[in-house]
């Protein structure tokens, strides 16, 4: 499958992703600079990123775990969610996501 990435500086990238693993670990793999400091666990908030708006409802609503974490971060909107809890899927083939500047790898 694949994940279209915005970055911060607003430069895109296009990566591939196997069946059933996080958005998130797809992005480390594939290159993309995403901080994600506990590596899936859903403690940091560090793998931040806003769906587009044409996905969010096949990709789901953010938990009510994941939103606790999102409320710290000054970049939260209702289309956050945590890279980390989207699954890739067939449905989410061409997902297109935005990783937040809080998420950014120094």
């Amino acid at each position: 499958m694949r994940i279209h990435v915005l970055l911060p500086n607003g430069q895109g990238k296009t990566i591939g992703a196997l069946l059933q693993v996080s958005v998130m670990t797809a992005m480390r793999e594939g290159g993309v600079p995403v901080r994600a400091e506990c590596g899936g666990a859903m403690v940091c908030g560090k793998c931040h990123v806003h769906v587009q708006n044409r996905w969010a409802e096949r990709v789901g609503a953010q938990s009510d775990e994941e939103a606790d974490l999102l409320d710290g971060s000054a970049y939260h909107v209702d289309a956050s969610r945590l890279s980390c809890q989207i699954d890739c899927t067939d449905a989410h083939d061409g997902v297109m996501v935005a990783l937040q500047l809080d998420s950014l790898e120094d």
